[in-house]
């Protein structure tokens, strides 16, 4: 399918995925799929039993571009192919998720504290009933926190829905001595490789 106007559906409700999109020059329309379980949620994010970090992120990707596909087909809504992405982060083969509350955060930060993490980001773009993916893979190294370094930083509220506990876009970057690989992944969409995809569907960034 040729995308004559090159919009897309953005199948997320991340701020930082709309922005970023938007600075490579990206249309888009958002498309919100439900995350309340008792609602009947369109994903569910637990891992499955022994399930990988590589292959748990890219099946979430996949589930969700999938689904926001079946939202597309299931309204008669314009074509465009939809977009989606899950990041995780991985210490020692183990996935950190999104913390469940304050203190649940304050623990998953003493565990990066001094250490070098893997942030693991998937895009999948659905489209025409096939569904493309794509991994970016970075690494994140650490200094050593204080236990009033990391009350502080969660009394503060930004860490409650990040994977992993931090946003390396906000206060969290003084942590951070040393980044290997994408950035703009490390925020939830790997640019680089995002446009790649876009592009093999008729849709150009820029």
């Amino acid at each position: 399918m040729t995308q004559i106007d090159g919009r897309i559906y953005l199948a997320s409700r991340s701020p930082r995925r709309r922005e970023l999109l938007k600075q490579i020059g990206v249309t888009y329309e958002l498309m919100l799929l439900r995350e309340n379980p008792q609602r009947g949620a369109d994903v569910k994010e637990t891992p499955l039993p022994d399930e990988a970090p590589v292959a748990y992120v890219t099946r979430i990707a996949q589930i969700k571009a999938e689904s926001g596909w079946r939202i597309v087909m299931k309204r008669r809504m314009p074509q465009y192919p939809v977009l989606a992405a899950d990041t995780t982060v991985v210490i020692d083969n183990e996935i950190l998720g999104k913390p469940e509350d304050a203190q649940h955060a304050q623990r998953m930060l003493r565990r990066l504290s001094g250490h070098t993490h893997q942030v693991l980001t998937a895009v999948a773009v659905a489209c025409n009933d096939q569904v493309a993916t794509v991994l970016s893979t970075s690494a994140v190294e650490f200094r050593e926190l204080t236990d009033d370094e990391i009350r502080r930083y969660v009394v503060g509220g930004e860490p409650l829905d990040k994977a992993g506990a931090y946003a390396i876009q906000g206060r969290a970057a003084v942590f951070a001595r040393r980044i290997t690989g994408s950035y703009s992944g490390i925020m939830g969409l790997p640019l680089f490789e995002t446009a790649e995809l876009l592009r093999n569907h008729d849709v150009t960034p820029l």
